[in-house]
């Protein structure tokens, strides 16, 4: 019996072997996202105890640090949902982002759907570009870039204003403005990256199935509407369970770099990502603001698993795991 063992064991380490060989293409291209993995999310997330200490920096180092520092168990959670803004950026996160996920999946999917119904291929190619562009545009690129027109006294909106008599708007003091103008920045700039992930699917769809549907006299929207959209339905779901599972992060350069960082819009344009840069700058308390990213973290997690669970109830192909 020993030595059947031994065999079983000598076969599937053979195996494992002549498996990394054969496929050691694929996994020297892998290797190096597997160490940014490694060091830049799973090595710091043993580095969240920051959160239930009152953190200082010793010169000694960060493990020095972290000794030196005193437990305070929840202390630093209890100062961040104590405090006036709380209920504010939370509200102001969890709305833009549930925006911002109802707008790209219905646009995106419109756009990939109009592309892959145009025969020139080469329009194709030149829409998809210029919608792509935005998605690889800095957010401080975008930010001066929606400065030139909504700058006080030289914006292109204001000089268009003044032109026709009417009175100058300082928008960058004006709160009721931003909502429209972060929706629409955040949708122009993603809209791209987001249509190509559809479009290729639905680039995908077997052609016998639009060949029955046109046999049968169905129109193009009857075609888009009973073969194009459910056979989109599982990447849908697929990726909106991914959004749900960031709806507490919001986009660090879209609510700083576009509104300039104006306090007068902070009611609007203050959220937790923010909140937690402005924190850390201004009191350099390292253990809140640990904290705060560990809300979302845990938050974002639950909604994650929560989220799925509820798909695999109705459909167990849609849902990720």
């Amino acid at each position: 019996m020993k030595g059947v063992g031994e065999v079983k064991k000598k076969s599937k380490s053979s195996l494992f072997f002549t498996n990394v060989w054969r496929y050691k293409a694929l996994i020297l291209m892998a290797i190096p996202a597997m160490l940014w993995m490694i060091f830049f999310f799973y090595i710091p997330v043993l580095t969240n105890v920051v959160a239930f200490k009152d953190f200082h920096i010793s010169p000694d180092g960060f493990i020095a640090s972290l000794k030196e520092s005193p437990w305070v168990g929840l202390e630093n959670f209890k100062f961040l949902f104590s405090s006036n803004d709380a209920f504010l950026i939370t509200k102001n996160t969890v709305l833009y982002n549930v925006t911002f996920i109802t707008l790209n999946l219905v646009i995106s999917v419109f756009f990939a759907i109009v592309m892959s119904e145009l025969r020139n291929k080469r329009l194709v190619k030149v829409y998809q570009t210029m919608s792509l562009l935005p998605y690889f545009l800095s957010w401080v690129i975008i930010g001066y870039f929606v400065y030139a027109f909504l700058s006080p006294d030289k914006g292109i909106f204001n000089q268009w204003i003044s032109s026709r008599g009417g009175t100058p708007i300082n928008w960058y003091s004006e709160p009721k403005f931003w909502p429209f103008i972060l929706v629409f920045i955040g949708t122009w700039k993603g809209i791209g990256y987001n249509s190509i992930i559809y479009f290729a699917s639905v680039m995908g769809i077997d052609p016998t199935y639009y060949e029955a549907a046109m046999v049968d006299g169905a129109s193009k929207w009857q075609q888009i509407k009973n073969v194009t959209i459910p056979q989109l339905l599982p990447l849908m779901t697929i990726m909106t369970i991914l959004a749900v599972g960031n709806i507490f992060r919001a986009d660090f350069g879209l609510f700083y770099n576009v509104p300039r960082n104006s306090g007068s819009l902070y009611q609007v344009t203050s959220v937790l990502d923010t909140y937690i840069f402005n924190g850390l700058t201004a009191t350099g308390d390292i253990g809140m603001t640990a904290a705060a990213g560990l809300y979302q973290s845990t938050v974002g997690f639950v909604l994650l698993m929560v989220t799925n669970g509820i798909v695999r109830r109705f459909d167990n192909d849609s849902a990720l795991f």
